[in-house]
């Protein structure tokens, strides 16, 4: 099945397809949310270790990134260390078969 959510009329820029982009773009944002799909919730140096080549800085920005689109839910506890977990929320749940598909366009495609 195959469909197209560009009219004739509208341009690329105003469109849904250009919304789903704008909120996973970048080099690590669909790396966290598939970390958390796979481990559900996870604190913020567990997410550092799994993803080895990101900076605690593009975590921490990309983190606040999601966050603030609703696709994060960021969970602080008042202790000593403080303690902070990342989870999906449902809306970021819902992008989850969409990165299922590119998983498995990857691995359908990829060279070896």
């Amino acid at each position: 099945m195959s469909f197209s959510c560009i009219s004739k009329a509208e341009d690329l820029e105003n469109t849904g397809f250009s919304y789903t982009l704008s909120l996973i773009n970048g080099k690590y944002k669909m790396v966290i949310l598939y970390c958390l799909k796979e481990f559900e919730v996870v604190r913020y140096n567990e997410m550092r270790k799994y993803i080895k080549t990101i900076s605690y800085k593009t975590l921490s920005t990309m983190l606040k990134e999601l966050e603030a689109d609703g696709l994060v839910h960021r969970e602080e506890y008042p202790q000593i260390p403080p303690k902070v977990e990342y989870s999906l929320t449902e809306r970021g749940k819902s992008l989850i078969p969409i990165l299922d598909i590119m998983c498995n366009w990857g691995n359908t495609n990829r060279t070896t």
